[in-house]
């Protein structure tokens, strides 16, 4: 049976069993991801990318600085409208504030489970994938909840966290040595974009080890018992076998 049916065909109790350890491996993978990022936070300063456009004890020219910050506006302009309902044109000091601390969210979507006749939204969110971007008012979850109407709408923090996420954007297009060096820690690094929040670019780091989300019949019966519509994706147990060694591919490549 292929791994796919299998995931279709987890009970109850096997979902329970997974739940658990699903939680030990996600609570390793974010400790060690959080360690790495920690080291790397002096290269993903605010200032290495914007110059003296940040308020920072290191104020100093960098070169592009002006290009950079030029194409940040212009992708806030491309993005601000639906669902922020933000003017464009952000002011000349946009970044000056930037705060340099790095923030992990999981990733999160929504899903309609259907079964039978029945049918319900699900906020399912993913214990090995993270949106990176720099510290600000509003965490994901929080604009998330904001753009749809459910949670406090405060449009200074809106636009807040457009422009963290669109700079964590343009520091890892400045240095994509740092990127290569996230996948040699056996990292994939991409932008996508969340459905409930428009077109913004979300920097993405999902670790080697992928998830899944089991069938619909179990995933509401799950928040049946939970009383929350929300669900944690699980982690195939099996993949962690199949990890693959970069250095050990790329050499195999270089032989072949």
């Amino acid at each position: 049976m292929a791994q796919e049916d299998l995931h279709e065909t987890l009970g109850l109790e096997q979902v329970v069993e997974l739940r658990g350890k699903t939680e030990k491996i996600s609570r390793s993978l974010l400790a060690q991801l959080r360690d790495h990022l920690d080291t790397l936070r002096p290269l993903l300063a605010p200032a290495r990318v914007f110059g003296k456009h940040v308020r920072s004890p290191l104020r100093e020219d960098v070169p592009d600085a002006e290009a950079a910050l030029k194409k940040l506006c212009e992708k806030y302009n491309g993005v601000c409208a639906k669902p922020f309902s933000l003017p464009p044109n952000l002011a000349n000091d946009a970044v000056a504030d930037l705060d340099g601390r790095l923030e992990l969210y999981p990733w999160e979507y929504t899903h309609e489970a259907k079964d039978h006749d029945q049918t319900k939204t699900i906020t399912v969110s993913s214990p090995v994938r993270h949106v990176l971007t720099y510290k600000s008012s509003y965490s994901l979850a929080q604009i998330r909840l904001a753009v749809s109407g459910k949670g406090d709408r405060r449009q200074d923090d809106i636009r807040e966290f457009l422009v963290a996420a669109l700079a964590m954007q343009a520091a890892l297009d400045k240095f994509p040595g740092l990127v290569r060096l996230l996948e040699e820690l056996r990292y994939h690094v991409q932008v996508e974009k969340n459905t409930a929040l428009g077109d913004l670019p979300l920097v993405v780091i999902s670790s080697s080890v992928p998830s899944f989300r089991p069938s619909d019949q179990v995933v509401l019966a799950t928040t049946r018992l939970s009383g929350v519509p929300a669900f944690i994706e699980l982690i195939d147990l099996e993949s962690i076998h199949r990890i693959q060694d970069p250095l050990k591919s790329r050499l195999e490549e270089a032989l072949r």
